[in-house]
């Protein structure tokens, strides 16, 4: 007996040993951020006679679903979702060929039959092939047609006929508590879908950059983990309402919040991309902040839903509209702006040119305005993609030319630096946002087209010369990098 309970013992201090070392020695898991989730659900009929119409508007056509069977609807979705496998040559060979490659995996929708897929910026950032996997396991080669760091979304290309493909539903009628699917591949693992309900909407993260970063994200609790950014969320009827993007971790998996961006801008944005390889984004012309209780108590409101005008840009599309300081922005086009990301969201989706209708409260009273957009030059031209967009892009900032009101007030005409992305040849240099570039290698720059010119050309080092908008315009400063 007394041998049996030694063998016993044994075994079970074995067995905790055991345990113990393989926790002691497991690898850590990284953290990862910028993840996303694919989703999709079934139908249900609208309640004609609800009583409370506000629920009535906010469904529209696009009402939720019993929550009993996503059968359907996950079958339907999973077939255009698709394995996005992206790779660039590490290092050359002693031959001059690509001897290694680093590679990323990720998940892209199919958004037409003929091989159009939507996914996210950061699924083929710093990438130059594209290897995409379909539901059937076919596995072809995409290009790349496009991007937008600022809402960090991308459009890659298959050339393929017939293919299943979703249709972009209405997200601005989701609901919070309504049910949503994820369909995507994490960790690899095909076609995996989970469900979940909307957390909330209008969600700013801050994990974007640049000056026109766009961050009003669908919130959900639909399981995602690496491996699903760029996939599909979709409403119970199975539309696409939301590409996703991002989770919140600490442990590098899911620990109960992911986020999308909502259809209603990826729609707008793929436009653009598959129109003109770039995006055309229209400015209100406004400097912007969420209403405070400060804000609300000087203007004498009771309400703090709306957005805070803290100045206008002049002869922009507000000012000539009569937007002014200290008003407060309700609506655009009937749609209510009650923080930041959801008026930066709606904004995103029009063009320079485009007519939206602004409603605000002025000292208490209601008006409303007509406001044209305008681009970042201030006027309404659609812009033509740059050459020598990608030299920018990959050095790590945005420029634009000094608009006429700039150009009268600091005296000079130069470039404007934009948005500078972290980490980058740019940022390492310690340039901020606000620098105009009047040189380049000493060469007097009056355009962006010049500054690309003048680095594109140049051999080795790259000096930028020029002063900071707002400071003394006659103290130059200096920035270097190697090419």
């Amino acid at each position: 007996m007394k041998n049996t309970l030694v063998v016993v013992l044994s075994s079970l201090l074995s067995a905790v040993l055991a345990i113990a070392a393989y926790k002691y020695f497991e690898e850590p898991v990284t953290v990862i951020i910028r993840e996303g989730t694919n989703v999709s659900p079934t139908y249900a009929a609208i309640d004609e006679n609800h009583t409370d119409p506000e629920w009535n508007r906010a469904l529209g056509s696009y009402p939720s679903a019993a929550p009993t069977d996503f059968t359907e609807a996950a079958g339907r979705v999973t077939q255009a979702v698709v394995n996005i496998k992206s790779q660039t040559a590490s290092r050359l060979d002693f031959w001059g060929k690509a001897g290694s490659y680093e590679s990323s995996s990720g998940s892209g929708v199919i958004i037409s039959n003929d091989g159009f897929i939507v996914t996210n910026y950061h699924v083929v950032e710093d990438y130059d092939s594209f290897e995409v996997t379909l539901a059937d396991n076919r596995e072809m080669q995409a290009q790349l047609i496009g991007t937008d760091p600022t809402t960090d979304l991308a459009l890659l290309k298959i050339e393929a006929q017939n293919l299943p493909h979703l249709t972009f539903g209405n997200s601005d009628s989701l609901l919070v508590g309504e049910w949503v699917l994820a369909v995507g591949n994490p960790f690899n693992l095909a076609s995996t879908v989970t469900a979940g309900i909307v957390s909330a909407k209008g969600r700013n993260i801050d994990i974007l950059e640049g000056a026109y970063k766009i961050e009003s994200f669908i919130q959900t609790d639909a399981v995602v983990n690496p491996g699903n950014s760029g996939g599909a969320l979709v409403n119970t009827r199975g539309d696409l309402v939301g590409i996703n993007t991002a989770i919140i971790t600490r442990s590098g998996q899911y620990e109960g919040y992911s986020f999308a961006v909502p259809a209603a801008l990826v729609e707008k944005v793929i436009r653009d991309l598959r129109e003109f390889g770039i995006v055309q984004r229209g400015i209100l012309g406004v400097g912007i902040d969420e209403l405070t209780p400060r804000h609300a108590e000087n203007l004498g409101l009771e309400s703090l839903e709306g957005v805070y005008i803290t100045r206008v840009s002049p002869e922009s599309g507000a000012d000539e509209a009569g937007l002014q300081r200290g008003d407060v922005v309700i609506g655009i086009n009937g749609i209510p702006t009650r923080s930041v990301p959801e008026l930066q969201e709606i904004v995103a989706r029009f063009r320079p040119g485009d007519i939206l209708n602004v409603s605000y409260l002025r000292e208490g009273r209601n008006g409303s305005t007509d406001v044209v957009l305008k681009n970042q030059y201030n006027d309404t031209e659609l812009a033509v993609k740059q050459v020598g967009e990608t030299l920018l892009r990959d050095l790590g900032f945005e420029l634009r030319n000094l608009n006429r009101e700039e150009i009268r007030k600091v005296g000079q005409i130069g470039v404007y630096v934009a948005s500078i992305y972290r980490g980058s040849k740019i940022y390492q240099t310690r340039m901020d946002i606000g620098y105009v570039i009047t040189h380049v290698n000493d060469k007097r720059v009056y355009s962006v087209e010049d500054v690309i010119n003048i680095i594109e050309s140049a051999d080795g080092e790259v000096i930028f010369t020029g002063f900071y908008e707002g400071m003394d315009e006659k103290e130059n400063y200096y920035y270097q990098f190697m090419k």
